[in-house]
């Protein structure tokens, strides 16, 4: 019966036994089941170019306003906005009533010149008789200076007589000038103030823009003002024209900083010969300013901090994962550029982000 009973209690023990294994192999398998699972990616730095995006309106490189230098009516304006003009071409003619004014005093003026030249031949042919006189005693030496004082009084008279019809040749000339007013440049009419039969006042008649080339105006921050140079590549966008790029070149690097912004001017040119950029345009300006060393990670694999601006980035390591703020920087296609806070060759999660904290245990699948 002894026998009998131990033979029980030692079947019993090598049950309980196999019981007990069994549920701790189910207890580690049931706590590997328990991992979060997660993708990772290795990181790599690589040459970023540092870019800078500046905003602005496009404007021409040169603008005119055509006006006259006096008021006068507008008798005919040969263009309107939009049209295309070259330098020469006759854009208004204004009333010529001062023009036939003029040229009716250029007239009587020819008329005083004559006569002050029959003047002076007379007085000449009075005054070498009066000499010829006086070298024989036949006049007075007061005779004689008399005579010659009236010749030069003519010559003088004669002499200012073609001044003044010089003058009066200049502002006919001027005048004519005036009411026929041309296109100092090649370039588009942007404004037209008058109608034909107007009266001009203080707006000009109109304002011709050269458009090729055309300028963007932007300011830079004063951190850069040693790395522009004048001559530099720049990238332009334009909102009227998506999904195209147009080049520009840093044509003027203002010399001073205004106190108050700390930025400077920095005006651009852009080749413009098929004329699709137009004054008033929207553009924006990418200047490559340097180009650094950094990390490249998806943008799937940050992650923000609820209330808070910092970003984080779960790093892999040894079968635990490490929650490591991190400086992102631009955003490059489907990537962030990040300054700091891991490293080349990192292993980071990019799936499976939501379940984990600092410190988990993980398993990666594929």
């Amino acid at each position: 019966m002894n026998k009998l009973v131990s033979k029980s209690l030692f079947a019993a023990t090598i049950i309980l036994a196999v019981a007990c294994n069994k549920k701790q192999e189910e207890s580690k398998t049931e706590m590997t089941k328990q991992k979060p699972q997660v993708k990772i990616e290795e990181v790599v730095a690589e040459n970023i170019p540092q870019t800078e995006v500046y905003a602005g309106t496009v404007e021409s490189d040169v603008k005119n306003n055509i006006s006259p230098n006096q008021p006068l009516r507008i008798k005919k304006i040969y263009v309107d906005v939009g049209d295309y003009v070259k330098k020469g071409d006759v854009l208004v003619e204004l009333d010529k009533t001062n023009v036939r004014q003029s040229d009716i005093q250029i007239e009587n003026q020819k008329l005083a010149i004559e006569n002050s030249r029959l003047q002076m031949e007379n007085q000449k042919v009075e005054f070498n008789r009066t000499a010829e006189l006086y070298a024989v005693g036949g006049a007075s030496k007061s005779e004689y200076d008399g005579a010659k004082l009236a010749y030069d009084q003519t010559v003088i008279a004669y002499e200012n007589a073609q001044k003044q019809l010089n003058v009066l040749y200049t502002q006919s000339g001027l005048l004519e000038e005036n009411t026929r007013l041309v296109s100092p440049m090649d370039g588009i009419v942007t404004v037209r103030n008058y109608d034909d039969g107007d009266m001009y006042a203080a707006n000009p008649i109109l304002t011709i823009e050269q458009t090729n080339p055309v300028k963007l105006i932007i300011k830079v921050s004063e951190s850069y003002y040693d790395v522009v140079k004048e001559g530099m590549a720049v990238e332009i966008t334009i909102d009227a024209y998506a999904n195209q790029y147009f080049r520009g070149t840093v044509a003027t690097k203002y010399p001073t900083i205004d106190q108050v912004t700390h930025t400077f001017p920095v005006e651009i040119l852009m080749s413009n010969e098929k004329q699709m950029i137009r004054p008033g345009m929207y553009a924006r300006a990418t200047i490559t300013m340097a180009n650094n060393y950094h990390v490249l990670v998806p943008d799937i694999a940050i992650v923000k901090q609820i209330g808070a601006g910092d970003r984080y980035v779960y790093v892999y390591n040894d079968g635990k994962v490490s929650y490591n703020k991190v400086e992102i920087g631009q955003h490059i296609g489907d990537k962030f550029e990040i300054i700091s806070g891991i490293n080349s060759g990192d292993k980071v999660v990019v799936a499976g982000m939501s379940k984990l904290s600092n410190g988990n245990e993980v398993e990666v699948v594929q």
